[in-house]
């Protein structure tokens, strides 16, 4: 299946101390819903969680971990081994890839079922994402925001919203200086499906 890719430039969001592009209508307009109702039915989405305070609490979404063999990614206390990329998997890797300038080997896939469900503050600096790591976020379905906090000045907040077919590239220093999440929303939300790319080293 061929993916072409929208060409558009974006202008880097943060005002320092890293790098986030933006590009809305990413893959050709008659692609997206089609792959959204594609990833939802394939992908083998899990329920998985964590322990806190003597409880065991579900994430507030589901997830999936795929990528090329080997490429086991840690973090909340999970040991994420990969599944195999599949056909659209590896379809969405090479566009994401020529966008984002990088090559990736796996793939973390969030489905946030309705507007509950929810990611929190974090960075993704685990030590086997390596140094000043390239994350590609791809969205398909329902548009959420998405938001960005300094470590060290707090106050200095960047929101955005990432909508259906947007891809959103972090790179450069944005994983050691910044924090980002996206939070619960105070309106009903049909559900999203989210792709990070990344490359485990």
């Amino acid at each position: 299946m061929q993916l072409p890719i929208f060409e558009s430039d974006t202008d880097n969001l943060l005002p320092f101390d890293g790098e986030v592009y933006l590009y809305n209508n990413f893959l050709l307009e008659e692609i997206p819903n089609q792959l959204y109702a594609q990833l939802f039915n394939e992908i083998e989405w899990r329920q998985e969680g964590m322990k806190m305070y003597g409880k065991y609490l579900d994430f507030p979404r589901l997830t999936a971990w795929y990528g090329e063999e080997g490429k086991v990614y840690k973090y909340s206390g999970l040991v994420n081994v990969p599944l195999p990329f599949t056909h659209l998997l590896n379809e969405l890797k090479k566009a994401v890839e020529k966008a984002a300038d990088s090559t990736f080997n796996a793939a973390l896939l969030n489905l946030y079922r309705n507007e509950k469900d929810s990611m929190g503050w974090h960075s993704d600096d685990e030590p086997e994402l390596g140094i000043n790591p390239v994350i590609a976020s791809l969205s398909f379905g329902e548009t959420r925001t998405f938001q960005f906090k300094h470590k060290r000045v707090p106050k200095t907040t960047k929101s955005l919203l990432l909508t259906n077919n947007s891809l959103l590239i972090m790179s450069d220093s944005t994983q050691h200086n910044w924090l980002h999440q996206l939070p619960k929303s105070t309106k009903p939300c049909q559900p999203r499906i989210n792709i990070t790319f990344r490359r485990i080293n």
